[in-house]
């Protein structure tokens, strides 16, 4: 099976060719070793890293912007996903707050991305 795909791990945005035989997979078009990596994961074992927002009681704001503090699978992100809209945290929240350990079971946690002040 061949999968074109344009590489995220680098400024330049190589286009890859991916090609999966069995248990072989060969990438070519990539200009660093990066690239390679990149496209050997993306068709054999897909990652996310997710971002989303958390709500906040007694803040300045509403909410507080979060997210996976490692990738994820990405068939279980709608799994972190359920977990983040049942969480509501107080605040003060800081930058680097883990809000959820270990989020549905994925090894990540969620953490917080800016900080939020009492109001």
């Amino acid at each position: 099976m061949k999968h074109e795909l344009t590489c995220i791990r680098g400024p330049i945005g190589c286009q890859l060719t991916v090609e999966v035989e069995g248990d072989e997979v060969n990438v070519t078009g990539n200009s660093c070793p990066r690239g390679a990596e990149y496209g050997r994961k993306e068709v054999t074992a897909p990652t996310r890293i997710v971002t989303s927002s958390v709500r906040v009681s007694g803040g300045e704001l509403p909410l507080v912007s979060v997210k996976t503090a490692s990738d994820i699978p990405k068939e279980r992100i709608m799994d972190v996903m359920a977990e983040i809209r049942r969480c509501e945290t107080a605040a003060p929240v800081q930058t680097g707050d883990v809000l959820i350990q270990n989020v549905a079971g994925t090894g990540a946690d969620i953490v917080a991305t800016r900080s939020v002040r009492e109001k």
